[in-house]
């Protein structure tokens, strides 16, 4: 099968997104298929072709979010490119931008399109709105979510049971929606494979003592992730546990401020430590450092963090919210909390009770196996071919007016 997956995202821009993509492509490649990419040029407002990993990259504009780039910039060099690879398939993973270009080529060449609904946006009105007109904006996302993926799309996947409720029981959407959870390559996170790493050099290098117990984050420091229940607790969790206790915050954000500064402010800086942006390729190594992962986040789809937590044997400290339920089981594989002092009940607990620990970091192995690439590329391959039996040449009426692909250089 010759598979177009078209994302906003992509490395060497990091993210949930970014991450599922890779592992998709490498296994899908790894079962005989033919896998492009098309995205956006991280680097400048040009096109780019990568050959070697069959990449196209159309010029990506600034956001000022992170690295984070948009377009709105369609070449008609890349279309072209695009109509010689004669996909069976298009996989997006963006409603916008790079989405656009997903559903206008699969409406010009008259190709299936599945879509992946990666991110809840009622979540993230906030940076919009900034806290004014948060229900006006809700209708508004409720609105364009339904289009890109209920009017545009083949089929729909979503990575867990919370997104599914989503469109079937709040936008009742009469469509079928494939709750397929986005697999990663748990072997990356595995000790085994990691015997290169010097666990007590790389925590003495973060200020981190051999026999301290650390608590990691890793993920965007934004007000969604909720990391304020992390740091609040601190100062209750060394009065209880003394000062091993130590918060490992892996990550960047817009809030990576505000959080340094309560740290300084509540002088913590000896028990919190933030390393800022990590490349990819050394991400494991920050889990197999540490004893704990916790996350309060309720803005999850599905949350890769804790899939990756857990291949490094890592019992889970989670809030208790739908994201997580199919993943994290309480007293098997990690902790469920309800609130702060929930979240201060279980550090306790597993830095104290070392067999309960041992138990529940025997279980987050396992459990992180049923989450492989591999699994995650068959699933998603059975709604591919479903797609291509079901495609009866989608109208797209608001793609039909779009007017913003551009004439490119004709030269490859």
């Amino acid at each position: 099968m010759r598979i177009g997956i078209f994302t906003d995202t992509y490395p060497p821009f990091i993210n949930g997104v970014s991450t599922s993509v890779v592992m998709l492509k490498k296994a899908l490649e790894q079962k005989g298929h033919d896998v492009y990419i098309v995205t956006v040029n991280n680097e400048n407002l040009k096109y780019k072709y990568e050959e070697d990993e069959k990449i196209v990259r159309i010029p990506g504009v600034p956001t000022g979010i992170y690295d984070y780039r948009l377009t709105g910039i369609y070449p008609l060099v890349a279309l072209n490119k695009i109509r010689k690879w004669k996909l069976d398939i298009i996989h997006s993973q963006t409603e916008f931008s790079v989405g656009t270009f997903a559903r206008i080529i699969s409406k010009q060449f008259r190709i299936p399109l599945v879509h992946t609904y990666h991110t809840m946006y009622e979540d993230y009105v906030h940076y919009i709105t900034k806290g004014y007109f948060n229900g006006a904006s809700k209708k508004i996302v409720e609105y364009l979510t339904l289009f890109y993926c209920d009017k545009t799309i083949s089929e729909l996947i979503v990575p867990t049971k919370k997104a599914y409720e989503l469109f079937k029981q709040k936008y009742m959407v009469d469509r079928n929606v494939y709750i397929v959870p986005t697999g990663i390559e748990v072997e990356r996170f595995y000790k085994e494979n990691n015997k290169q790493l010097n666990i007590v050099k790389k925590r003495k290098e973060l200020g981190i003592n051999k026999d301290d117990f650390v608590i990691l984050f890793v993920g965007r420091i934004a007000q969604e992730k909720s990391i304020d229940i992390l740091l609040e607790s601190m100062p209750l969790l060394i009065k209880e546990c003394g000062k091993k206790i130590k918060l490992l915050i892996v990550g960047d954000g817009p809030d990576l401020n505000d959080n340094k500064k309560y740290v300084r402010d509540n002088k913590l800086e000896k028990q919190v430590i933030f390393t800022g942006k990590v490349p990819w390729e050394n991400i494991p190594e920050y889990y197999l450092i540490s004893d704990v992962f916790a996350t309060a986040s309720t803005s999850e789809t599905q949350g890769l963090t804790v899939i990756e937590a857990m291949a490094a044997s890592l019992p889970v400290i989670c809030i208790n919210d739908e994201s997580f339920k199919e993943t994290v089981i309480d007293n098997l594989n990690g902790k469920i909390f309800e609130d702060k002092e929930g979240y201060q009940k279980a550090v306790i607990e597993l830095y104290k009770n070392k067999k309960l620990y041992a138990q529940l970091s025997k279980q987050a192995k396992n459990s992180a196996i049923t989450h492989s690439s591999k699994y995650f590329a068959s699933q998603v391959l059975e709604v591919y071919n479903i797609a291509i039996k079901n495609y009866k040449g989608l109208k797209i009426p608001m793609i039909e007016k779009i007017k913003t692909i551009f004439k490119g250089d004709k030269n490859e």
